[in-house]
């Protein structure tokens, strides 16, 4: 049996690039309620049990509802996703799964109707730092 990887030992100076990058992408005004919802689904989607359990933990510590937590999983099916979340959320599949022939021009104008430009980079830097910290994740357990 393997032994796992300890990359916090291993390269300690690009964990602390990864946090500073955490707070500069939240200083561009998302709303943390939204922030958990998005590194929620992208880490749900990864199958990472670790993001998983901690997204949900620090969600519910900033206010969000075991109920809409519980139909994160089905928030196209659920009325409970305001049209600014069901913009996020759908932005965070589409960068997740990277299915190559999804169409990104209508994803693109939905988050311009409920977002600013730089809210938009903040968001998509969001998305892709959850996937990098899911798959470091993954490699170490």
């Amino acid at each position: 049996m393997s032994t796992t990887f300890n990359h916090y030992t291993n390269i300690p100076d690009v964990f602390t690039a990864l946090e500073n990058a955490h707070v500069a992408i939240d200083s561009h005004g998302l709303e943390r309620k939204l922030h958990h919802l998005v590194q929620l689904r992208a880490s749900q989607i990864n199958a990472c049990a670790y993001c998983v359990r901690m997204h949900s933990k620090e969600a519910r510590a900033d206010g969000e509802s075991d109920e809409r937590l519980d139909r994160l999983v089905v928030w196209k099916q659920s009325s409970d996703f305001s049209a600014r979340e069901r913009a996020a959320l759908a932005w965070t599949e589409a960068l997740t799964l990277l299915d190559h022939s999804v169409d990104y021009r209508p994803l693109r104008a939905a988050l311009r109707e409920q977002f600013t430009e730089t809210q938009i980079s903040a968001l998509t830097a969001t998305v892709a730092i959850i996937n990098l910290w899911n798959r470091i994740q993954i490699s170490a357990h």
